[in-house]
């Protein structure tokens, strides 16, 4: 079999962004070179590596299998490109996905302690939805991913092996409201009371529904706002302009004039945020930032 580092890329591309669409756009090329690339190794390895779907694909097995490996390749590829400029001898480099209302609260947190216990790590973050970090994790481009669950928390993804998680904090979904505002004045709100407010959401992206909203009211609410970060969510709030969601992960960073509210006619609805990593022993490296999300995360003021 014959192939070359650049189709390696955009297998790896497609299987991150899970459309040879969006991975065209990612690595630069047209939709027909990236067909193309893919055609040639599927061609070269003699078996299917994607399996087409509506709205885009998904790898098959054997195309997992055979990109496990060929991310590692192209990590030793990319380490000798660096190794070749850098006179220093290169350090070693974690990549971190978060979702993205949970970056300000936890990742500073974790790697100031990372710092101090192991200052030689380089660590690389970036955010994204709970699909796409669970596709870079299966694509090779992220070694631990920091994703969000809903009851009844099924696996992130249906692909085998099944992904390692860890629940990193759980609890009750509360409701943001302004505090010079009636709701909520005793602390509690009704469903009634939600239900006649404006609401703050996020955008709705692939393949995850933009939150923001209670679930369970019951007629579809007037969303006046749909700021793309959570900060600017509660600053919204704050001013007067809506009330909107805070799951248990974000409370300690509620700006002045928000004042948090239960739902008392509503059953509770619970929220986890996991850490997520392939399956198999994990390295030293690895295991160190995994225990230092964990530390950060139990210090998380929680209601």
């Amino acid at each position: 079999m014959e192939w070359s580092s650049t189709g390696l890329r955009v297998l790896r591309a497609v299987a991150e962004t899970g459309s040879f669409t969006a991975a065209a756009a990612a690595v630069g090329y047209t939709q027909s070179a990236v067909s193309r690339q893919v055609a040639v190794l599927e061609q070269a390895t003699g078996v299917q590596l994607f399996e087409r779907r509506p709205g885009g694909v998904r790898l098959t097995a054997a195309g997992a299998t055979f990109l496990r490996h060929a991310s590692l390749a192209l990590d030793e590829v990319d380490k000798a490109e660096r190794l070749l400029h850098e006179p220093a001898p290169s350090r070693p480099t974690l990549r971190l996905g978060v979702f993205t209302s949970i970056g300000a609260a936890l990742v500073p947190e974790a790697l100031g302690l990372l710092r101090q216990r192991r200052p030689d790590i380089d660590v690389f973050t970036r955010e994204g939805s709970t699909p796409a970090l669970t596709r870079s994790l299966r694509a090779g481009t992220i070694d631990l991913a920091v994703i969000s669950a809903r009851p009844p928390y099924p696996s992130p993804d249906d692909q085998d092996p099944p992904l390692d998680l860890d629940v990193l904090v759980e609890g009750d979904l509360m409701v943001a409201v302004p505090a010079a505002g009636a709701i909520g004045r005793d602390g509690t709100a009704t469903l009634a009371e939600l239900q006649d407010a404006e609401w703050i959401a996020g955008p709705d992206r692939a393949g995850e529904r933009g939150i923001g909203v209670w679930p369970t009211l019951p007629r579809r609410p007037a969303i006046r706002h749909r700021p793309r970060d959570w900060m600017s969510k509660l600053h919204l709030v704050a001013t007067g302009c809506g009330v909107t969601t805070v799951p248990p992960s974000l409370i300690g960073l509620l700006p002045e004039g928000v004042r948090l509210v239960r739902v008392v006619d509503s059953a509770r609805v619970t929220r986890r945020v996991l850490l997520a990593r392939l399956p198999g022993a994990p390295a030293a490296d690895v295991l160190e930032l995994t225990r230092c999300l964990h530390e950060a995360a139990e210090r998380l003021p929680l209601p």
